[in-house]
């Protein structure tokens, strides 16, 4: 099924290009003689709605034989979210989020509006869409002003569409028994963990450990100059087996909540 290998290499190449170029040396650290990681997920963030919402994403993977396995609310954030998974277990889980535009404030919802407005309906026809960036104009202060309300919103609205974040398999990874010692690794290479929540967000209780560096500080090009904000992020996951000795698939909320804040400005 080449068409998912080079879906997820556009994306790969999008998310370590543009959101996070700190990928690829953390890639390199973690790999033994070469060997490919694992990945685990990706997740994608976007608008509700009609033209934008989870749905018109997932749509893309649904074709190449993807299925919808999760649904998951997020209400202190508004968020709702699926994740997808494929027959085939080599391929990587997908986790979409969309902001809940009915449940934000009417200054929220038109400054969304007035960047969306102008996109014509069939924008997402291609699956294109989903590594290609953002496709309208903002301003400075429109971020600002997303963020004061919600950073997933201001997050979404300056960087518009790819991966924000691809996710190693700790379960598959060479010389590294757990996520703790990921982590010590990776600090010990200078970079930065996201703590909310704890290093380590998940037990061996719910099936899933999850842990992330802080997101990449990117420069993105306003209509009025640039801005320096966060990109995407680079995660880490363990599962383990359910009482039926099979691995855990799902997303565990709580954690993933705290996972949404390696973003946060």
């Amino acid at each position: 099924m080449a068409n998912i290998e080079a879906l997820f290499e556009h994306l790969w190449q999008d998310y370590t290009q543009r959101l996070c170029p700190s990928a690829i040396k953390v890639h390199k650290l973690l790999s033994q003689k070469g060997e490919k990681l694992s990945n685990d997920h990706i997740a994608l963030r976007t608008f509700s709605g009609g033209k934008l919402g989870l749905v018109q994403l997932a749509k893309h993977f649904q074709a190449l034989g993807y299925e919808q396995a999760g649904e998951y609310h997020f209400e202190a954030k508004k968020l709702y979210a699926h994740h997808y998974q494929h027959p085939d277990p080599r391929y990587p889980k997908v986790f979409i989020s969309e902001l809940c535009l009915p449940k934000c404030s009417e200054n929220l919802n038109h400054i969304i509006d007035s960047l969306i407005h102008d996109l014509p309906q069939q924008y997402t026809d291609s699956s294109q869409f989903l590594y290609q960036g953002r496709p309208w104009r903002i301003t400075k202060e429109q971020y600002q002003m997303l963020a004061e309300e919600s950073e997933y919103a201001a997050w979404v609205a300056a960087h518009g569409f790819g991966a924000n974040h691809f996710t190693v398999s700790v379960n598959e990874l060479a010389g590294f028994m757990d996520l703790k010692q990921v982590n010590d690794f990776l600090v010990w290479h200078n970079f930065d963990m996201n703590n909310s929540g704890g290093d380590v967000k998940g037990s061996e209780e719910v099936g899933l450990q999850q842990s992330s560096t802080l997101a990449d500080k990117i420069s993105v090009e306003c209509s009025d100059g640039e801005i320096v904000i966060p990109g995407g992020f680079y995660e880490f996951a363990k599962r383990f087996p359910l009482g039926n000795g099979v691995l855990y698939q799902g997303f565990v909320t709580a954690s993933a909540d705290k996972i949404f804040e390696s973003t946060n400005i």
